[in-house]
């Protein structure tokens, strides 16, 4: 029996068939895959797919993954991202075996990269950055060989050595691979594979001057960790000549199998780290974890769940064809996961205050109300009703249309697990905006049923005045109004004005928890909220997640017939 046969937990792919074909024809005993990101910035949405695919086939062949840190351009890496990436994987409920860091191999690498010298496959270059690039060719011209191409083993060997010992400024030689500057693959023409970087290394310190690039470090490293199966996106494709190479000529213990797929995309958001830092850099976000941005730390902040994510990514599926899909699908994950597992409660975001003339002044009493609808496991909670409350204004219409099924001038209207209520007058202030209604009840409807079968059509929500909560509410939405923001000069052209909607003075029902919560409340009818990180009960502050409907799916509709 095949480890996977016991319990497949994800869907079927080519990958997996790969490897189930891998483990039958007894190729290897046992899979370890890598998840190695660049410690560059904040992992996204997009990484989020790559986790869950490394990850999960561990977990479903009872392998191991190793998180490694590509950590091979200090000018750029820092510990906060570090921090950040092992936080995302681990609230994603995933765990790696080994968690190293290019940079621990940076020994063994540069031994690597001396065979490749002796074995006469590599040779240091002192041609500039321009006239390096005007040799390399184009996708139909070849490229001409460096003039520096012929130098003799042992010259080649003193001049990396001495680039090692700091002898040399930034840029002014590189060791480059020897293979063949006709290739019709560009990567393969005599690739840079270490070169002169004065940086101090977060890892390394001062130790180094001279880093290997990622397509040497990449599957030297694969093969130090024993991964059987290396995952990568499909811009890697042309890169698996080089990969091969390398290890082949150096004609390493184990070769590692690279393999691609098409890397996530996703109308109406961005997967590019160097355009999301630009948001950052230029505050258009207030940080990487801004719940309006697609990394991993944004959407937990925001109220995302690690199971809708890891939904999403089974949904979508692993396949060689690059897509684009709808955030639609990634949001619907989400609602479904947050309808089952929210806990409802009753808040008002544009309070509208009612005062119920026949409910005697100074009484309080306990309704009843469920904290789901469906499941009777999440219990039931005491809501305080007294006599006066809040509504949501737009639950108010002074001159109601027929079909309006909620609260206007001589009409009746339910309230959520409460009674039935009418208004009889409304109050305005000087500017002809309402202050008030005064209302009355029916005492014979408590828990919201007729005692004379009268049908009452709409039910809104409430709270009351006196015992609810003041809060602070951010009205998240998408940060972009446009399919494919990346293709535009300018990120500010495609910036959607309503993506942040901050709400003063909201008012919540005293069974909601203002302190941070892992897990989201539904407010009814209004959407899926969840305590801010910032967020106390001296000073509660709450995030929308989601909205109960795609209010999208309209819009979309639209410019699609445009």
């Amino acid at each position: 029996m095949t480890p996977e046969s016991d319990e497949t937990k994800s869907s079927p792919n080519f990958i997996r068939d790969i490897i189930q074909k891998d483990i039958s024809e007894h190729k290897h005993q046992h899979i370890i895959t890598r998840f190695p990101p660049e410690p560059n910035g904040y992992l996204h949405v997009g990484h989020a797919k790559s986790i869950c695919l490394n990850f999960g086939i561990a977990e479903d062949f009872k392998g191991d993954c190793n998180l490694r840190f590509d950590d091979t351009n200090p000018e750029k890496e820092e510990q906060e991202y570090i921090d950040s990436i092992r936080e995302d994987i681990e609230w994603l409920g995933f765990h790696w075996k080994t968690n190293p860091s290019a940079s621990d191999y940076f020994d063994q690498l540069y031994d690597y990269a001396v065979r490749l010298i002796k074995l006469g496959l590599a040779y240091v270059d002192s041609q500039n950055a321009d006239e390096t690039r005007n040799n390399r060719g184009t996708l139909t011209e070849a490229g001409k060989n460096s003039p520096f191409r012929d130098r003799s083993i042992e010259e080649n060997l003193q001049l990396f050595e001495d680039m090692k010992n700091d002898k040399f400024s930034d840029g002014e030689y590189v060791l480059r691979a020897k293979i063949d500057m006709a290739s019709p693959n560009i990567k393969m023409r005599d690739p840079v594979i270490y070169r002169i970087r004065h940086a101090t290394h977060h890892n390394t310190g001062d130790k180094w001057c001279i880093y290997p690039m990622y397509d040497f470090t990449h599957c030297l490293s694969d093969m130090i960790e024993g991964i059987t199966h290396s995952l990568c996106t499909l811009e890697f494709e042309d890169h698996r000549p080089l990969y091969d190479w390398i290890l082949d000529k150096l004609e390493t213990p184990c070769h590692p199998q690279q393999i691609e797929f098409a890397r996530l995309q996703i109308k109406y958001t961005l997967t590019s780290k160097r355009l999301l830092n630009q948001l950052v850099q230029e505050k258009i976000v207030d940080g990487w974890n801004d719940p309006r941005m697609p990394t991993i730390s944004g959407m937990r902040r925001r109220g995302f769940t690690p199971e809708s994510i890891k939904t999403f990514s089974d949904i979508i599926g692993v396949t060689k064809k690059n897509s684009t899909i709808e955030m639609g699908v990634l949001e619907n994950c989400l609602r479904e996961d947050l309808n089952a597992r929210a806990t409802r409660r009753m808040a008002v975001l544009h309070p509208l205050k009612v005062i119920i003339e026949n409910y005697p002044e100074n009484e309080v009493e306990m309704i009843t109300g469920k904290n789901h609808p469906q499941n009777p496991e999440f219990g039931t909670r005491e809501i305080p009703f007294s006599r006066e409350i809040y509504i949501e204004q737009e639950d108010f219409m002074e001159d109601a249309p027929r079909k309006f099924f909620r609260l206007s001038a001589g009409r009746e209207v339910r309230l959520r697990f409460a009674y039935y209520i009418t208004c009889k007058e409304v109050i305005k202030n000087d500017d002809g905006t309402i202050r008030e209604l005064i209302c009355t009840y029916d005492p014979e409807s408590k828990g919201g049923q007729s005692p004379d079968g009268r049908k009452v059509k709409g039910t809104i929500h409430w709270v009351s005045a006196e015992h609810s909560t003041t809060t602070t509410v951010q009205l998240y939405d998408r940060l972009f109004n446009v399919e494919n923001p990346s293709k535009l000069k300018e990120l500010h052209q495609a910036l959607n004005p309503e993506s942040l909607i901050i709400i003063k003075n909201s008012k919540l029902e005293p069974a909601i928890d203002c302190e941070r919560q892992p897990l989201a409340y539904q407010f009814e009818r209004l959407g899926y909220f969840i305590a801010d990180l910032n967020s106390s009960n001296e000073s509660p502050v709450f995030n929308r997640t989601m909205t109960l409907r795609d209010s999208w799916a309209k819009i979309e509709k639209e410019q699609s017939r445009s």
